[in-house]
């Protein structure tokens, strides 16, 4: 296999092998599969059984018509069939929904799933792309994301929600929000192949918006909810007018007897179906926080049943993609034939426990080995990629980002006292105004309890004359999950924030106590170009702020909190202070749900109730 892996790979265009090439190359054993998105869990063994014994009939005869398979999925998820239209896969209603309804142009942010981009390309559309910024955690900010389509005066929208391959989510309000402040479009296209192993929200579908609106289709996957991508059916919700007018236009017997026969057998097992998203849901957080023990590996939070991960500086991602596939039989999707993204990152699909052990070991092996065959060169010893971000990466790990070599930062910080765990949640930091970088409350779900809490450490009292460098936050775009193993920096990675931890909060007290000393070492620093680090409190008003919470909307002390630097950002977030994260960090949820209890199978704008 070794020899045909880079062949392979280079005749997929856009996309990777697919699983019967690959089997081909390696005598009809296919590698373990963490490049295509299916639900590990469904169908059940037994459903497999069952449609082993009806083969002969499946294939044999014709399926019934899309109007009667049609009818039956949409009974099962209590949608008006007038309203659903079924094809052959969710890229069958994607060409149509071109061909038919978009005239001039279409935009979409980037990277996402390649079809958006290709298919109004391939037909002499304008494709006007947004990017998705990694310095903010490819988080999609819909007000600017809107700015853009005004400016460039698209008349088609799309939003994949969540987004592939980053796993990108919005809020249900956040989506309808957009849909209102875009009603003049010819179209907008809600995406939400992945909804459902999202566990964000209770609700997030906008399937029940798309009917009442004149301009909205929502698109939706059976095969990657289902496991069962080889079957190729999907659904689209929208007005009777739109649908219908994507209907008439589908061929005959688009549907194949699979499809017919796996439609008519989900009123069986709805609750095995639920089931089987709550395990994908669980082993999300579990696979994420195993990845983010990889020195210098990146994991980017995720709604889908997907990861996007950063690989560690030096490492070419097609470099690690064939080594997994030819030295471990690990398939991963490797991203630089994506728009918007590049070779640093993969895709990552959620597998079970067993599975997620035997990718990271590989990994192990692959990035950080024998030095010598290591994918992850040592400091000063080049990388096997020239494009010029080898030496972009190099200097950011070198210098944190900010111009000034890691060793200088070091010496120019105070020595820290021992660390202090500091009880009780942190409080609320204030917008910076860094572009890019936009605070957001975490969820309630995604808070963590106080005995998770990284300690904190108080900084070593500085004489009014001394004038340290503030904190530095850390790199951009090095995403730390909430409720993840925080990554462990190697060698060529020392964040500053790390070196540089942020004080405990003070009470009302504490902060009139020291307001006296800060008054005097003030009149000391006025000629100061750079703001000095306050004084710790006293002995005594250390205890008492220990043993009192700040009250809820005590204003900070102008004076007592030195200024940020220009451009540098702090969050609020409990037990992850000055980690500089973005708000990709604090999206979704950080713990699994219960184990649900459903009783038969959901409707389509209420599935997510069952399971949270």
């Amino acid at each position: 296999m070794a020899d045909n892996v880079a062949s392979l790979f280079r005749g997929t265009a856009a996309h990777s092998p697919s699983m019967a090439a690959l089997a081909r190359e390696s005598d009809g054993v296919g590698p373990i599969d963490f490049c295509i998105p299916c639900n590990p869990y469904f169908p059940t063994p037994g459903m497999f059984d069952e449609l082993a014994g009806r083969l002969r009939e499946i294939i044999t005869y014709y399926p019934s018509s899309a109007d009667t398979i049609t009818a039956e999925l949409c009974a099962l998820l209590q949608l008006p069939p007038s309203c659903v239209a079924m094809g052959n896969g969710s890229t069958e209603l994607i060409t149509w929904i071109d061909h038919l309804l978009v005239r001039e142009s279409l935009a979409i942010p980037v990277p996402t799933f390649g079809r958006w981009t290709d298919q109004p390309m391939e037909t002499g559309k304008r494709v006007d792309m947004f990017p998705l910024m990694e310095s903010n955690g490819f988080a999609l900010d819909p007000a600017q994301y809107i700015e853009f389509i005004r400016a460039r005066g698209t008349r088609v929208a799309v939003i994949c929600n969540p987004n592939n391959p980053d796993g990108g989510f919005l809020s249900r309000r956040a989506v309808v929000n957009f849909m209102d402040q875009l009603q003049d479009l010819d179209l907008i296209v809600i995406d939400e192949s992945f909804l459902e192993f999202a566990d964000a929200e209770s609700d997030p579908s906008v399937v029940e918006e798309a009917v009442l609106r004149p301009n909205v289709i929502v698109l939706r996957s059976l095969g990657k909810n289902f496991g069962l991508h080889g079957i190729r059916f999907g659904y689209l919700v929208a007005n009777p007018a739109l649908a219908g007018k994507i209907r008439s236009m589908l061929p005959k017997w688009n549907l194949n007897s699979f499809a017919e026969t796996v439609v008519f057998m989900l009123k069986e097992h709805g609750a095995e179906y639920m089931e089987s998203l709550h395990l994908v849901r669980r082993d999300r957080l579990d696979m994420a926080r195993q990845l983010s023990a990889l020195p210098g590996l990146t994991v980017y939070p995720s709604q889908g049943n997907f990861l996007f991960v950063r690989l560690p500086v030096g490492a070419e991602g097609t470099v690690v993609r064939d080594r997994l596939l030819s030295e471990h039989r690990i398939l991963v999707r490797e991203c630089g034939n994506k728009i918007g993204s590049s070779s640093r990152f993969l895709r990552l699909v959620v597998r079970p426990e067993t599975d997620v052990r035997r990718l990271v070991s590989g990994m192990e092996q692959v990035l950080y080995g024998s030095r010598r065959g290591a994918a992850v060169p040592e400091l000063g010893t080049g990388t096997s990629y020239s494009s010029g971000t080898a030496a972009v990466d190099r200097l950011i790990s070198e210098t944190n980002g900010v111009g000034m070599p890691l060793a200088a930062q070091a010496a120019a910080m105070p020595s820290l006292p021992p660390a202090q765990t500091w009880p009780g949640p942190a409080p609320a930091q204030a917008p910076t105004g860094m572009p890019g970088l936009v605070p957001a409350p975490a969820p309630a779900a995604a808070m963590m309890p106080p005995q998770q809490q990284p300690a904190a450490r108080m900084p070593a009292p500085a004489p009014p004359q001394q004038q340290p460098m503030p904190a530095v936050a850390q790199m951009p775009g090095v995403a730390q999950m909430p409720g993840v193993a925080q990554m462990q920096p190697g060698p060529q990675m020392q964040p500053a924030a790390q070196m540089m931890p942020q004080a405990p909060p003070m009470s009302a007290v504490a902060q009139m106590a020291q307001m006296a000393q800060a008054a005097q070492a003030q009149a000391q620093r006025q000629q100061a170009p750079i703001p000095a680090v306050a004084q710790a409190p006293s002995p005594a008003a250390q205890a008492q702020a220990r043993s009192m919470q700040p009250p809820p909307q005590a204003p900070a002390m102008p004076a007592m909190a030195p200024a940020p630097a220009a451009g540098l950002g702090q969050t609020g977030m409990p037990g992850l202070r000055n980690r500089g994260l973005t708000a990709a960090q604090v999206r979704g949820r950080t713990e699994p749900e219960p184990a649900p209890q459903p009783t038969g199978w959901p409707a389509a704008g209420a599935m997510y109730n069952q399971v949270g």
